[in-house]
C-alpha cells in the first residue's frame, strides 16, 4: 500500500472510546459539582433514659426520675446549639428523642417534648420494673436507615449502651460519621468501652453544662398535691400566653438597654433559636418577673421566645 493512502486520524473504534471517555468525564464533573453544592446534614439520636440517669446522678445525686425535674426542652436546645457550633456548614435534620412509656402511650412530659420543633419522639416500652425495652433497636433502625439513604452525613449519638455498636458500624459503612456525646460520670464510666472505641469522635458534658437543666424536687410527684404533680413547684394558676409574651418583650427591652443593640442583634442569625446559655438566662429572668416556673411548659416557653424575638426584630 502506498504510504500516502494510509488513514491519518484515529480508527472508528478509538473514536468511539474517546467519545465515551469524554461523556463519562462530563457526567463525573456534573456529579462532583452537585455534591459540592449539597449541604451536609446532621441528626441527633438521644437515649432519654441515659440522659435522665446520667444527668440526675451528676446533678441531683440520684437516677430516680421522681426525685428531680429535667428541663428536656432546654437541654435539647443546648444540644442543638452545640451541634451548630461543631457542624457550622451543616443543617439539622432533626433530633430523635428515644424514651420508654407503658404501652407506648406518651406521658404529659413526652407530649411536651414531641411538640418541640425539629424533635421526633420515639417510644419503646416500659416493663414492670420501669426498664426501657426496645429503645436500642429503634435507635439502631433509624441511624442505619438514615445513613443508608444518605439523609445524614454526621450522626450525634447521645447514649452509652454497648448494643449500639452495630448501629455505629453500619452507619459508618454507609459513609456517615458518628459522634458520641455523653454526660460526665460521677465515678468510673457510664458509656460502654466498645462503643467509645468505634465512634469517630467523643465529647463529654460536665456538671456546669448540665446543672441549669436539672432541679431536685422537694416532694415526690403525685403524692403531695397538684403543685408537686406537674413537677413545677407552682401552686397558683399559670400565666396567660399574653402575659408571657409581654415578659419576653420586656426582657428583650431591658437587655437592649443594658447590653446595647449590637449585642442583642448578634442573635438574629440564629432565629428562631437562642444559644443555650442565653435561652436559660431568658427563662430565669422571665420566671423572676412572672413569679411562676415555666419549666415543663414547652408552649409557654415558645411564647416567651416569640415575645423576645418580636421586640428584638422590631429594633433591628
Amino acid at each position: 500500500m502506498n504510504d500516502d493512502a494510509r488513514p491519518t486520524g484515529p480508527s472508528p473504534d478509538l473514536t468511539a472510546v474517546l467519545a465515551g471517555i469524554e461523556r463519562t468525564n462530563e457526567l463525573l464533573t456534573r456529579v462532583l459539582a452537585e455534591v459540592a453544592t449539597t449541604p451536609s446534614t446532621h441528626a441527633a439520636f438521644v437515649d432519654a433514659g441515659y440522659v435522665y440517669a446520667a444527668a440526675g446522678r451528676l446533678v441531683a445525686g440520684t437516677e430516680d426520675r421522681r426525685a428531680f425535674e429535667l428541663d428536656a426542652e432546654g437541654l435539647i436546645e443546648a444540644f442543638i446549639d452545640k451541634a451548630r457550633t461543631i457542624f457550622p456548614d451543616s443543617r439539622l435534620l432533626r433530633v430523635y428523642w428515644y424514651d420508654g412509656a407503658r404501652r407506648r402511650i406518651h406521658t404529659m412530659e413526652q407530649q411536651r417534648v414531641a411538640e418541640l420543633p425539629d424533635v421526633k419522639v420515639r417510644l419503646g416500652n416500659l416493663n414492670a420494673n420501669n426498664q426501657q425495652k426496645g429503645v436500642d433497636s429503634l435507635i439502631r433502625s433509624d441511624l442505619e436507615s438514615l445513613a443508608r439513604h444518605r439523609a445524614i452525613s454526621d450522626a450525634v449519638l447521645i447514649g452509652g449502651d454497648e448494643d449500639l455498636v452495630s448501629a455505629v458500624e453500619a452507619a459508618q459503612g454507609y459513609g456517615a460519621r458518628v459522634h458520641l456525646w455523653g454526660i460526665e460520670a460521677v465515678g468510673g464510666r457510664n458509656q460502654a468501652e466498645p462503643l467509645l472505641w468505634e465512634v469517630d469522635s467523643q465529647r463529654t458534658f460536665d456538671l456546669e453544662f448540665c446543672k441549669p437543666y436539672v432541679t431536685r424536687r422537694t416532694v415526690v410527684p403525685h403524692e403531695h398535691g397538684d403543685a408537686a404533680a406537674d413537677g413545677t413547684g407552682n401552686g397558683g394558676t399559670a400565666p396567660t400566653r399574653d402575659e408571657v409574651r409581654f415578659v419576653g418583650a420586656r426582657v428583650a427591652a431591658r437587655w437592649l438597654g443594658e447590653r446595647g443593640v449590637p449585642w442583642v442583634t448578634e442573635l438574629l442569625p440564629g432565629h428562631p433559636y437562642l444559644p443555650g446559655a442565653v435561652d436559660q438566662e431568658l427563662l430565669t429572668a422571665a420566671e423572676a418577673l412572672l413569679h411562676h416556673s415555666l419549666r415543663g411548659h414547652a408552649d409557654l416557653r415558645r411564647v416567651l421566645r416569640d415575645g423576645f424575638w418580636e421586640h428584638v426584630q422590631a429594633q433591628g
